[in-house]
């Protein structure tokens, strides 16, 4: 009798289907919110957006401690908004903060969007490559273990005022960031269908 561990996903679709399924979700509701707000993030400096990926983090922690939600939303909704808010810190690094926060068109915003996805996806098909799709085999609480980390690491740049000596800047930070939260979201969205 073959045994399959469980902590293994196989896969019906590539992992290259499976990101652009859950990109596709996650900006769909960039989009929404865009809709519903405007570019008010525009304001943001690069250390707020940083601490809402923390607190977004920690309540994804929280709820994989504590097994119970008080507010009727799980992880899954978290994972998205990390994608979302580490593409906004890319394109704030990329353009600055604003004081006000001035229309912009959306299609601008989204092609904007899109653009900083696009070049964190083609990171994660490079690192894939190298590591076998090792993410596979992780558990969740491990990609928000790293995702806390990255953040952690993120912070301490930000105080030594975006400086490092040997190690890469915020956006490479931010782009694992988005990565690690994607592999949730493919674990969330995939996994059940798949076990054997």
């Amino acid at each position: 009798m073959l045994i399959t561990q469980p902590a293994q996903l196989k896969s019906s679709m590539d992992t290259a289907q499976q990101f652009e399924q859950v990109i596709d979700i996650c900006r769909k509701v960039f989009q929404s919110k865009m809709n519903d707000y405007g570019p008010s993030w525009r304001i943001m400096r690069p250390q707020s957006i940083t601490d809402q990926l923390f607190i977004k983090a920690c309540r994804i922690r929280s709820l994989e401690m504590k097994g119970v939600s008080k507010v009727d939303e799980g992880i899954k909704p978290e994972f998205i908004a990390i994608v979302n808010y580490g593409v906004i810190g890319l394109i704030q690094l990329a353009l600055g903060a604003t004081t006000v926060a001035k229309k912009m068109n959306t299609g601008k915003v989204l092609t904007l969007y899109d653009k900083y996805l696009s070049e964190t996806k083609e990171l994660m098909f490079a690192k894939n490559h190298d590591y076998d799709e090792a993410w596979r085999s992780m558990r969740i609480s491990s990609y928000t273990d790293l995702i806390l980390t990255k953040i952690n690491r993120v912070k301490q740049i930000e105080d030594n005022d975006g400086l490092t000596t040997d190690s890469e800047g915020i956006d490479a930070n931010y782009m694992d960031i988005i990565n690690y939260a994607l592999f949730g979201l493919i674990k969330l969205e995939y996994y059940e269908r798949e076990l054997p």
